[in-house]
């Protein structure tokens, strides 16, 4: 077995790891899709109140391209458009009937074969959207010619959910969906596997794709390392990412012609009574199904995970690409002299800590920044944590100033935010490098279009 060993990066110990248990809920009655969290879209709304919809129903698409729909989870009536300020459309909220009728493909009487038969399927049936570009972190448009295709079996960051454990019975769905994949470019489908997986047995079986064995520490399981150790992208390249899980849904598609909105996702954080898995759809309300320790605590629930995941106010709902739900303490509170005491259970990436030497098995974090923002230095602190051969200072120091030359020069083809996660936990400035990294993505993306 040829292993990739990431040796720069950082383990965030968390407490809340989900136990291995799957608890199946009850279909909820109401979801939301929130047209703010596709990132470089202009969406235009296709339903209106009242509407009844579909599961594949295509709510809204994007102006630049209308061949790129977001489609509802499931059938029943369209309950509310909620707008924002200038009319900015933030959220549609569906009622479910809980019949889960699909949109039907009578066009289609066996599994297409051919790029242009999967490529419609997956365009009609609102599925597209799954699939991110790389550069940009957008989804791509279907004319693009895909260099490579990779995936990540794994995601190393705190408390992420165990893919291998909750595909452990879907190996058909995942070989129909790198069968499809593999018409859809003229490369490879590139398949990342953890070394020290306990559950690989599902993915070590699929064919057609070539698979890369990873160690390391976090973020040996971001698909964008990934590409960086195996085929880097130049100028001028796409290449298209996709979730794991997304592919088993994709392969259902191509193989049932059935859009399966649902999803298992892990709930984890300290404030959890009992992390475990849950089987839910995309766009529930986490307020439905999650158990905290205790109900007067100031918590803050986070679709996806602590490192890049969004907040869900009241009322919000589970992110499109999330697969996972943390729940951690607020952190509202001031410290005196907090940085000369000997933090025995602080986390630090650094020695100021006594918990450096004798670190406890896990940590109770929680949202302080313990600091404010501050002139951005050099100490080296990016480079211990960042596994790309990218100078992080100077590509953020690019972006600050608008540099474009410099950007490109400096790799920010190669990177998207989440790239960035650990350079914000360990950053003595206190910046939001994914926000900055986000900020130069769309204004390369704007140059170039």
């Amino acid at each position: 077995m040829n292993i990739i060993r990431i040796k720069k990066g950082l383990n965030v110990p968390l407490k809340g790891e989900p136990d291995l248990v799957i608890e199946q809920k009850e279909a909820p009655a109401y979801l939301s899709i929130n047209p703010t969290g596709f990132e470089g879209m202009q969406p235009k709304l296709l339903v209106k109140q009242g509407d009844k919809v579909l599961a594949g129903t295509a709510l809204f698409f994007d102006k630049r391209d209308e061949r790129i729909v977001i489609p509802s989870p499931v059938s029943g009536e369209i309950a509310e458009i909620i707008r924002g300020e200038k009319r900015v459309l933030l959220e549609v909220r569906i009622k479910n009937d809980n019949a889960y009728n699909t949109i039907s493909f009578p066009e289609i009487t066996t599994p297409p074969t051919n790029r242009e038969g999967i490529l419609n399927l997956l365009v009609k049936s609102g599925l597209w959207s799954f699939f991110k570009q790389r550069p940009y972190d957008i989804i791509p448009s279907p004319d693009a010619a895909i260099r490579d295709i990779f995936i990540s079996s794994f995601d190393s960051a705190p408390l992420a959910p165990d893919f291998g454990f909750i595909l452990k019975d879907q190996g058909s769905h995942l070989q129909a969906g790198i069968d499809a994949l593999s018409k859809l470019t003229d490369g490879k489908v590139y398949l990342g596997l953890n070394a020290a997986g306990r559950h690989n047995e599902v993915f070590e079986k699929l064919n057609k794709v070539e698979k890369h064995y990873f160690s390391g520490p976090h973020p040996a399981g971001n698909v964008g390392v990934q590409i960086h150790h195996i085929k880097p992208i130049n100028k001028g390249e796409v290449i298209v990412t996709l979730n794991i899980q997304d592919l088993a849904m994709i392969g259902k598609l191509m193989t049932e012609r059935k859009i399966d909105a649902s999803r298992t996702i892990a709930v984890t954080g300290p404030e959890i009574q009992n992390p475990h898995y849950i089987k839910t759809i995309i766009g529930s309300d986490p307020h439905d199904f999650i158990s905290l320790k205790d109900n007067k605590k100031a918590v803050r629930i986070i679709s996806g995970n602590v490192l890049t995941g969004d907040t869900i106010e009241a009322g919000g709902c589970l992110g499109y690409y999330h697969h996972q739900l943390t729940v951690i303490p607020e952190g509202k509170y001031n410290e005196f002299i907090g940085w000369a005491l000997p933090g025995s259970k602080k986390f630090s990436n650094t020695r100021l800590f006594l918990s450096k030497i004798f670190p406890p098995k896990q940590f109770q974090l929680d949202t302080n920044f313990h600091g404010s923002v501050r002139a951005l230095v050099v100490t080296g602190q990016y480079e211990k944590v960042f596994p790309f051969d990218i100078l992080p200072v100077y590509l953020i120091k690019a972006i600050l100033t608008g540099d474009i030359d410099k950007m490109e020069e400096l790799g920010i083809y190669e990177v998207v935010p989440e790239d960035f996660a650990l350079c914000d936990v360990v950053c003595t400035s206190k910046l939001e490098t994914q926000e900055i990294v986000r900020q130069g993505l769309e204004l390369i993306r704007k140059e170039m279009s």
